[in-house]
């Protein structure tokens, strides 16, 4: 069998150098260091089936280095997924299934979107943790229908983000025996030797983290497999340091920062190819054997799943309360339509004063309550944020049941974990922080947006309001910073029953990730205008306070800047004033113009728009009739009492009535 592995690995070398050849773009070093233990992983040890990439129990495989990403492909391809030859050639060229970098969703196969290095190995962690969590919830004493394990790839680079020690360390402390990481240990970075900026002893690090640290060599096959054997039978995670080369088999620059992150060139393939014993005169080559070895396995790979399959159909026959558990946690993003439909939103009554945050609580443990595949977490912020899981355990070691999360103060990790959890499929997950701190979490957020998956961020302490932590933790760009990112909805609620819509809505969207930023303080629940407004505000935006058909002066306000707003329209004797409520400004401006006009209460220039948020102007100027319509605070704040501040910045209901004046 090493003949035909020997083969693989070689075909993986000539369509992986190729192709970054004719893009005259992409990253040899990594495919022709590793290619060893791509072929011993798909040709030997993961439990997959190339003809049905979304079998619920597969093995998952992560390339966290993902500038690697033609070690993937030609795998992919040569394994029998949905990569053909033609895709391959198009590497990097729009349109095509090998884009630059693994994106999640576009190619069969490809389990995360990986590149910004860290974030792959990462959201593994999620992944392991959602086998260990499903396995809790559905395997039974005679019926095995969760049992597989997560692998990742990563590099020096991937080990020197941060994102991959808070991830480590949490998954160390969660013995996550089924997650074994493969380091690909050649000591080379872009600018040249890893001597220059990391020197740590990793064996040491990642003992100190709880893993298993196993050491072995890329191109003893062999080898490899024996190391996963040990690692299986480890209890905890497990890291394999495997000894390579960057750019094995192309002498001008095997061993060198040469080979990371440029083709080889016309000279360099030539004597590559003469080295592996390829014809230098052909393109994408590959070698006698490699398609033959997994067309022969491709009835074990097949058995395996029926097997499975053959299992589940037992399992569902006996347990078909389980089977229908099942199904609904596999809907879409992890929330069957009709479970979230039978929740009863919490009920407020009119004039109570309660935050935001606390609202959320309220609902979200209503949501959790019917919809038990929404899972989640808080990192190191669980009263604070709100988000505690009434009646519910933690995960654990020894609670792999447990719904909520204790991540620590690890923001960008908690995030990153999440999308883990959420692309794995079987659940929806959250996870929380303030809102100030999503600048720590942000690359994450990014992905989540760019995978479309619907991770929910519960992000509290939404403003100045925040009081006398200061301008350290009182957002002031963050709102509009987080709207910035295409694909992510931001929704800000002005009340107790907006926070009950806003959930239901970030719960229903399956194409993206919600962020819901809520109060601190206390803000009182307002009559509304609109007698349909549970309707309207799916539309982003409702009209909160009439004021007139054909009003003179229309505040579109967000958040606690509604009520803001409703204090300042009472000032205002001498003017018709209709205050909008805007949960999200993404939605609103998304809207036909018949609609964003008939909640503003006419054609733009028609009526003067005034807009009031309690941060910088940034964004609301196209929605303003005039940059001086827009009601904002362009500074940082100020450490005092929430009211005290907000005076002290001028930012009241008797300066935005005077706005509202002219």
């Amino acid at each position: 069998m090493n003949t035909e592995l020997n083969a693989v690995a070689l075909s993986v070398r000539s369509l992986s150098m190729d192709a970054i050849q004719k893009a005259n773009s992409g990253h040899p070093g990594l495919p022709l260091g590793a290619a060893e233990l791509a072929a011993a992983l798909y040709g030997k040890i993961l439990r997959h089936n190339p003809a049905d990439p979304s079998w619920k129990d597969r093995d998952r495989f992560v390339l966290s280095a993902g500038h690697g990403s033609m070690l993937l492909y030609s795998i992919l391809h040569l394994s029998g997924y949905g990569v053909s030859l033609d895709d391959i050639k198009a590497f990097r060229q729009v349109g095509s299934r090998c884009p630059g970098h693994p994106e999640y969703g576009w190619t069969d196969g490809v389990e995360l979107t990986t590149g910004p290095l860290g974030q792959g190995v990462s959201s593994a962690v999620g992944m392991a943790i959602a086998e260990t969590m499903l396995a809790a919830k559905f395997n039974t004493p005679e019926h095995t229908v969760v049992d597989h394990y997560t692998y990742a790839l990563v590099g020096e680079g991937c080990l020197m983000e941060g994102v991959s020690s808070e991830a480590s360390s949490f998954a160390g402390r969660q013995a996550l025996a089924k997650l074994i990481v493969f380091y690909d240990e050649n000591r080379i970075c872009i600018d040249g030797s890893t001597d220059m900026t990391f020197s740590e002893d990793v064996e040491k690090r990642y003992a100190s983290y709880g893993w298993n640290v196993l050491r072995g060599d890329m191109y003893d096959m062999d080898g490899i497999e024996r190391l996963v054997g040990e690692a299986k039978k480890a209890g905890k995670p497990t890291l394999v340091m495997l000894k390579s080369v960057i750019g094995k088999g192309a002498p001008t620059v095997a061993g060198t920062a040469k080979a990371h992150g440029a083709p080889l060139g016309a000279d360099g393939i030539a004597e590559a190819k003469k080295a592996l014993g390829l014809d230098p005169s052909k393109e994408f080559q590959v070698a006698p054997g490699a398609y033959e070895f997994f067309a022969a396995r491709k009835p074990a790979f097949a058995a395996a799943e029926k097997s499975w399959q053959e299992t589940f159909d037992a399992w569902s026959k006996k347990y078909p309360e389980k089977r229908a558990q099942w199904d609904e946690a596999f809907a879409p993003g992890g929330v069957d339509p009709a479970a979230l439909a039978k929740v009863e939103l919490p009920a407020f009554k009119e004039g109570e004063s309660i935050a935001t945050r606390t609202a959320s609580n309220t609902a979200l443990n209503a949501f959790a309550k019917q919809i038990p595949a929404l899972v989640g977490g808080s990192a190191d912020l669980q009263g604070p944020n709100a988000v505690a899981l009434k009646g519910e355990t933690a995960y654990g070691p020894d609670s792999r049941a447990g719904r909520y999360l204790h991540f620590g103060v690890r923001e960008f990790g908690m995030s990153a974990i999440a999308n883990g959890l959420q692309v794995h499929g079987g659940f929806r997950a959250f996870c929380a922080t303030f809102l100030v701190f999503s600048d720590y979490l942000r690359p994450a957020l990014r992905l989540s947006a760019l995978m479309k998956i619907p991770t929910v961020y519960v992000l509290t302490h939404d403003s100045i309001y925040v009081g006398e932590d200061g301008p350290t933790h009182q957002p002031i760009e963050t709102v509009m910073a987080l709207r910035a990112i295409p694909n992510v909805r931001v929704l800000r609620p002005a009340d107790a029953e907006e926070t009950s819509i806003a959930w239901k809505m970030a719960l229903a969207r399956n194409d993206g990730p919600t962020c819901l930023a809520l109060s601190r303080q206390n803000l009182p629940v307002f009559p509304k205008a609109d007698p349909d407004w549970k309707h309207t505000i799916e539309c982003g935006a409702y009209v909160a306070r009439k004021g007139s058909d054909s009003p003179d002066v229309t505040v579109l306000a967000t958040g606690s800047e509604v009520s803001l707003a409703l204090a300042a329209a009472d000032l205002v004797t001498d003017k018709k004033v209709r205050v909008v409520s805007v949960l999200s400004k993404e939605l609103f401006e998304s809207q036909p113009s018949v609609i964003r006009e008939a909640i503003v209460g006419g054609k733009k220039g028609a009526v003067r728009v005034v807009t009031a948020e309690a941060g910088i102007r940034m964004g609301w100027e196209g929605l303003a009739s005039s940059p001086e319509d827009v009601f904002s605070i362009d500074r940082f704040g100020e450490s005092g009492p929430a009211n005290a501040v907000a005076e002290h910045l001028g930012f009241t209901p008797a300066n935005l009535a005077k706005l509202i004046r002219g």
